[in-house]
């Protein structure tokens, strides 16, 4: 793609699509094409089909999806798989229709069985069962990347879908019940240690920012910065946010791998502007009637690298410096145990990543904790 390419971005205000944005925008695209959820949403098809008439995009990046944590994916699931279905459906049909020449994909790496070998190859998928926690999320994305798939089978057409790890950074999602692992034990440590030290202009600043809610005896409970401390400590501790310890789902256990986001959208760009659907699959290989079978052409994006949640939050504790007890609810669901990503394909195909993970630790924190001094001002 030439520097004057219309590049439409779906979901270039979330977590990822903002970094692919201007990660793009660095690189000399700036011919970029966004729209938020209300200028228009992606679960209509008829407006989808609108938008592609009028912009005529080049190329597409679908990065816009339903997402959240372990506890949003249980009570929600036909949300999960309805909507992320729905919005792969228009984006990724509208951009065959419209004769898109290339579209990335973004995925997860939740598609991959709950008992996969470790380290996950991409050719391990639909060779077992999923897991529960996740399921509905889980096929969405495998239905997108083999949509992919299959239109390059049947149509030419140039498709290629990539499975981010776990993700974290700048724009990330801190709800204290739908974001996932990370910024979620970041936020709640951050009002630990506030409530720990007695600074409630600081815990005022931060829920005055993100509000927390939460159902108390069957009534729904919001505090922000102007509700009472005793309201603030009652709903937090909800969320085993004390000021002597912080509470976290599950045993502490499981094994997980986080990518730095503006790495993910590193690698996003790299592989939109120098990968094709014949560079992610092996046509030499063929079955025992002899047949070639292409399948397994996504591609895996990730650090190759784990570390157990209780270590995480054991780094993000001493990044921030809160002195209180880390406690584990063990009654809660721990997800996946293990879910590291071999990322060999990737590899070959010409990029490594370099932010390790104390590093992205410091990072995010310190942009969360400027985000609340940001908007703060603004307030004033």
């Amino acid at each position: 793609m030439d520097k004057n390419s219309k590049i439409y971005i779906a979901g270039h205000h979330g977590l990822v699509g903002s970094a692919i944005w201007n990660n793009l925008k660095v690189r000399g695209y700036n011919n970029l094409v966004g729209r938020s959820h209300k200028e228009l949403d992606l679960l209509d098809g008829a407006a989808v089909k609108q938008f592609f008439d009028q912009e005529k995009p080049d190329a597409v990046v679908l990065a816009a999806a339903h997402v959240g944590g372990i506890m949003a994916n249980l009570q929600y699931r036909a949300d999960f798989i309805y909507q992320n279905l729905q919005i792969q459906q228009n984006v990724i049909g509208e951009s065959w229709k419209h004769g898109v020449k290339k579209l990335l994909f973004l995925g997860s790496t939740c598609i991959y069985p709950r008992e996969a070998p470790q380290p996950m190859r991409e050719d391990c998928l639909l060779t077992s069962a999923l897991e529960y926690t996740n399921e509905p999320y889980a096929i969405a994305k495998i239905a997108g990347l083999k949509m992919c798939e299959s239109f390059n089978l049947q149509y030419g057409t140039n498709y290629i879908a990539v499975m981010p790890t776990n993700l974290y950074g700048p724009n990330d999602n801190f709800h204290l019940e739908n974001s996932h692992v990370l910024p979620a034990m970041i936020r709640k440590i951050h009002l630990a240690k506030c409530l720990n030290e007695g600074n409630w202009n600081a815990v005022r600043k931060d829920i005055g920012l993100r509000p927390v809610s939460k159902v108390i005896d069957g009534m729904k409970v919001v505090v922000d910065q102007n509700s009472s401390e005793a309201d603030i400590l009652k709903v937090l501790s909800c969320y085993g946010i004390t000021s002597q310890s912080v509470t976290l789902w599950g045993t502490g256990s499981p094994l997980r791998e986080f990518l730095w986001s503006e790495e993910m959208a590193d690698a996003s760009v790299h592989v939109l502007l120098n990968v094709d659907f014949k560079d992610t699959y092996d046509a030499n290989i063929k079955n025992a009637d002899g047949i070639t079978e292409i399948r397994n052409c996504h591609i895996n994006v990730g650090t190759g690298k784990e570390l157990s949640t209780r270590e995480c939050a054991e780094k993000i504790m001493a990044e921030i410096g809160f002195k209180g007890q880390l406690l584990w609810d063990k009654t809660k669901p721990d997800g996946t145990l293990r879910k590291l990503t071999d990322v060999s394909k990737l590899h070959s195909l010409g990029w490594h990543h370099k932010i390790e993970i104390d590093e992205g630790i410091h990072r995010l924190y310190q942009w969360y904790l400027q985000g609340i001094c940001i908007n703060h001002q603004h307030n004033e």
